[in-house]
């Protein structure tokens, strides 16, 4: 075991926002990097393809105060994902994931995400092609099982030829996929959860670090999680109410949050919005991570409301969120103060 795999062990896995298609985007990045400086963030699912022939640098740029930051990577062909994985560490990405997760149809047609814990040798020959390529950490993130597979089998498998492989680290979202029958969404919450199947894991590997996803609504959850493995990574309760992650530098990491309240973390965004804006950015493109900032504060509607409406006009500009704020009582509560 490397000492690199002992960092992401210790601290790197320890907490992390998950990749999520549509929100997960460069601006949300930025704007969560003002609730939380130690939370590793990820992009959303990239395909090799994309990043081989497509728009590279408006897929894959980020804003220096992203760091540490992961790039998550969809594709079931070796030199492809190696080639890939080499692109995005020469931009900078302090980690390349492989998708082994993601259950929608389309993902399926390219032969990646979740289908592949069908096929446990290719996803070792992909990783090992990956970690050839590049000196950044390789990790993993994947389900428990998919369709009929026995998650006790199908998971040991999987985690030993990629921890085989060489890869740092596991990222294990808790569910079955049910690749027949279930929507995208209903994957999400439709499989029951299966935290001990995790746990257990982790206890049959402990020198490999081992990170848990799914269901988690409160950073409280997700301490209580590292009792059991090294890590949690939360996903739509880190977006849709991003107050949350104020709690996360002081609670799991002992330190200061970034800003005081999530009012102080959107007056530490507005100069990267400013910039943005000036480089012919959107307005709404950026204030959209922020809808759910100030969820049970009174005032809470209408600054979503406002923004909503106001922020989607053409060279809408600062002032329609600094209005937008104004809408939200000052009164101490569990969002603002957090």
């Amino acid at each position: 075991m490397n000492s690199m795999q002992h960092t992401l062990a210790t601290d790197a896995v320890r907490f992390s926002v998950a990749p999520m298609m549509d929100w997960t985007d460069r601006h949300c990045r930025a704007f969560h990097r003002c609730l939380t400086r130690k939370a590793r963030l990820y992009t959303e699912m990239v395909t090799t393809g994309a990043v081989l022939r497509g728009d590279r640098v408006r897929l894959l740029r980020f804003d220096p105060c992203e760091h540490p930051v992961a790039v998550q990577l969809g594709g079931s062909d070796p030199a492809a994902l190696a080639q890939a994985a080499r692109i995005c560490a020469e931009m900078g990405y302090d980690e390349i994931n492989l998708n082994v997760g993601c259950p929608s149809d389309r993902v399926q047609e390219g032969r990646f995400g979740a289908c592949l814990m069908a096929e446990p040798a290719l996803v070792g020959d992909c990783v090992a092609a990956m970690k050839a390529a590049v000196a950044v950490p390789v990790t993993v993130k994947c389900r428990i099982g998919i369709d009929d597979q026995d998650p006790e089998q199908a998971l040991d498998i999987l985690a030993d030829t990629v921890v085989a492989a060489g890869a740092d680290a596991l990222i294990v979202h808790a569910r079955k996929a049910w690749l027949q029958g279930l929507s995208p969404r209903e994957n999400r919450d439709v499989p029951p959860l299966d935290y001990g199947r995790v746990h257990r894991l982790k206890a049959r590997l402990p020198h490999v670090p081992v990170a848990i996803n799914g269901g988690f609504a409160s950073i409280e959850a997700a301490a209580d999680q590292l009792a059991h493995v090294d890590g949690v990574m939360m996903g739509r309760a880190a977006y849709q109410e991003p107050w949350r992650l104020l709690a996360v530098d002081p609670l799991l990491f002992g330190e200061a949050a970034p800003a005081g309240s999530a009012r102080e973390a959107v007056e530490r965004f507005i100069p990267y919005m400013a910039c943005e804006l000036a480089a012919g950015e959107r307005l709404y493109a950026m204030v959209r991570h922020m809808l759910g900032l100030f969820q049970g504060v009174p005032g809470a509607r209408a600054y979503r409301r406002h923004l909503a409406t106001e922020a989607v006009r053409p060279g809408a500009g600062i002032d329609v969120l600094t209005t937008a704020l104004d809408l939200v009582r000052t009164a101490p509560s569990r969002a603002d103060a957090a």
